[in-house]
C-alpha cells in the first residue's frame, strides 16, 4: 500500500479523535502528527499516541498552546498567532496520522478554520462519529461541509455501540464509505489490548 496521509477530525469535542488516531497508527504502522495542541501539556495526544502505539515515529506540534480553549483564543492568550502558512506535512515515507482538535469549524483565527487547515494541506479525511442526541445533524453538517470544500473523505468511523436508525439514515444520505466502528475503551490509561479488538472491522484502504 502506498504510503499516504490521513486528516483524523470529529463531528465535535471528545468523541475519540485520539483513540480512532491510535488505533489508525497501530493498523497502518504510520507516523503521527497532532498540528496543534492547546492545553493538557503535561499529558498531551502525541503523549498518549506514544503510550499506546508501540515505535510510534511522532513529529512534533507545531503549536503547543498552554490553554485548553479553541486554538484562536489560545494562541491570543499565549501571544501568538497562528496562520496556514505555518503548516507543513512532516517529511516522512510511512503514512501519516494527523490529528485535528475539535470539529472542522474551530477556529485558528480570526477568519481561518481547521477545515481551511485540512484544504491548504490537501490531505483526505477520516470522520471520526459518536452517537448522542444530536450526533446525525453534527455527523450530516460535517459531511456536508466537506463535500462542499471538495475535501476527499476516505471514510467514517463509528465510536461506541451499534445504533442502526442513526447509522443507516447517515449513510443512506450521503454516499460516504463505513471504515468500521470501534468498541466504547473501558480503560484509556492502558486501552492497547482494547484496540485489537478493532483492528479487524476497520477498513481503511
Amino acid at each position: 500500500m502506498k504510503p499516504k496521509s490521513y486528516f483524523v477530525t470529529g463531528i465535535g469535542t471528545d468523541v475519540g479523535k485520539t483513540v480512532v488516531s491510535s488505533i489508525l497508527v497501530n493498523l497502518l504502522k504510520a507516523d503521527y502528527w497532532k498540528p496543534i495542541q492547546a492545553g493538557d501539556l503535561h499529558f498531551t495526544d502525541s503523549m498518549k499516541i506514544e503510550k499506546w502505539c508501540n515505535g510510534v515515529h511522532i513529529h512534533p506540534e507545531r503549536f503547543r498552546l498552554t490553554q485548553p480553549m479553541s486554538p484562536h483564543a489560545a494562541a491570543e492568550r499565549d501571544n501568538v498567532e497562528i496562520h496556514l502558512k505555518n503548516f507543513c506535512l512532516p517529511n516522512t515515507e510511512n503514512h501519516l496520522i494527523v490529528e485535528g482538535a475539535g470539529g472542522l469549524l474551530v477556529p485558528l483565527n480570526d477568519n481561518q478554520m481547521i477545515i481551511d487547515l485540512i484544504q491548504y494541506l490537501q490531505i483526505d479525511v477520516v470522520l471520526v462519529s459518536q452517537h448522542y442526541l444530536g450526533s446525525i445533524n453534527h455527523t450530516l453538517l460535517s459531511i456536508e461541509a466537506l463535500l462542499n470544500r471538495q475535501i476527499p473523505i476516505a471514510g467514517i468511523i463509528f465510536n461506541g455501540d451499534e445504533n442502526k436508525d442513526t447509522e443507516s439514515i447517515i449513510t443512506s444520505t450521503y454516499d460516504i464509505k463505513v471504515i468500521g466502528r470501534i468498541p466504547k475503551i473501558n480503560n484509556l490509561n492502558n486501552p492497547y489490548d482494547e484496540f485489537k479488538s478493532a483492528y479487524n472491522s476497520l477498513n481503511i484502504g
